[in-house]
């Protein structure tokens, strides 16, 4: 039986994916769970398994190209079996690499274009150039007809020190800066900060880290305790657990949160799943496993799909107050600071108290800010009152 491969649907309100690589080759075999395919989302990028044993044939789509969910992009089939009969490929030509234009008026630059073919170099040039590891294809030449001379290559060699090569972009880093200026650019950002005293939020972490720690396995973080406390106000909150969708406010009926984690190349929203119905052990337990994966790089689709919430907690790096870039379609993302010993108010004297800083970014077409400050007041009590709330 022929098994068809598409384009996955990794994410809410996904209706492309962007074909990165592919792990195997026309007419190789394949294993069912073996990686088969990167694909790029609107949040990151993916390794997608293979759906079942066989060979993989009918390679449709190139790497680079933009194809709609739920397309058949391959197949996979069993060894001597023949591939279906099918519609005619995807209107998806390969990209065609852009062509150098050659000028009468610019010798110079028409005869370094074919260095290596006939491009004039002189010995004494050629054998620093190689010395240096210097691309001769890249050197201008100021001799006679375009030769190039040793001088040649010792000014492009002070010219390479003077400028810094630019560092090339991994898929995860250049889909970040994509999809975070797409998101400022085009999301009404607005935001709502708050002081919180954590005082109860620490010692909340001291007296259930020897339950959780022993019986699950993990460390008890704060990002844990946020996690739940967040997810509990969410359910109070359903429009900041909303979206913003083609022109509408959707109502998520589940609470997920994404939860940003760095990478060697980025940062990427890992998502607790029905967070509000999940015990602090289990909400640590699958932190964990997901903080884990996503610095391995063995994320799977489902770990970063349909996410309607966002925490980013940088105490860890002592910042001490951010604002955060929002994800469509999601409503909000709350920044989290480090808890730091400071003097404020007690009782009327000053005192010092470890105080936390929340910045939620909203997006206005969605909340207000009416809206946005009763659910961050609302997590600053929880905050105060973790046990009420857990």
């Amino acid at each position: 039986m022929a098994f068809s491969v598409v384009m996955p649907a990794l994410e809410m309100a996904q209706e492309t994916g962007r074909l990165i690589s592919w792990r195997k080759k026309e007419g190789e075999s394949v294993a069912k769970g073996e990686l088969l395919l990167e694909v790029e989302t609107d949040k990151a990028v993916m390794e997608i398994e293979s759906p079942a044993d066989g060979v993989l044939v009918g390679i449709k789509v190139q790497e680079g190209a933009v194809v709609p969910v739920g397309q058949t992009i391959a197949w996979i089939v069993r060894p001597g079996e023949a591939m279906p009969s099918e519609s005619p490929s995807l209107d998806s030509p390969a990209p065609v690499a852009p062509q150098l234009k050659s000028s009468a008026a610019d010798p110079a630059g028409s005869s370094l274009q074919q260095e290596g073919s006939g491009a004039r170099v002189s010995p004494k040039a050629r054998r620093l150039a190689k010395e240096r590891g210097i691309d001769l294809s890249r050197v201008r030449g100021s001799g006679g007809g375009g030769e190039i001379l040793t001088s040649d290559i010792l000014a492009f060699a002070e010219s390479s020190r003077a400028t810094p090569a630019a560092e090339p972009l991994s898929s995860t880093a250049r889909l970040m800066a994509e999809r975070t200026t797409e998101s400022w650019t085009t999301v009404p950002h607005f935001f709502v900060t708050r002081e919180v005293d954590a005082g109860a939020l620490v010692a909340a972490r001291e007296r259930l880290e020897p339950r959780i720690g022993p019986e699950g396995g993990v460390k008890l973080t704060y990002t844990d305790l946020l996690v739940a406390l967040v997810a509990c106000v969410l359910v109070k909150h359903p429009r900041v657990n909303g979206s913003w969708s083609r022109d509408r406010i959707h109502l998520n009926s589940e609470v997920n949160i994404g939860v940003a984690v760095a990478i060697n190349d980025g940062v990427v929203a890992a998502v607790i799943h029905n967070a509000d119905k999940l015990d602090l052990g289990e909400i640590a337990g699958r932190r964990r496993d997901l903080t884990e994966r996503a610095r391995a790089g063995r994320l799977r689709p489902s770990d970063i799909a349909n996410a309607t919430f966002t925490l980013s907690n940088l105490g860890m790096y002592h910042v001490d107050a951010f604002s955060a870039i929002i994800s469509p379609p999601q409503a909000a993302i709350l920044a989290v600071g480090s808890i730091r010993d400071r003097v404020v108010p007690v009782g009327g004297v000053p005192g010092i108290r470890p105080m936390m800083t929340l910045t939620l970014s909203a997006d206005h077409r969605v909340l207000d800010g009416a809206v946005a400050s009763a659910f961050l007041n609302d997590v600053t009590e929880a905050i105060r009152r973790p046990e009420q709330w857990l």
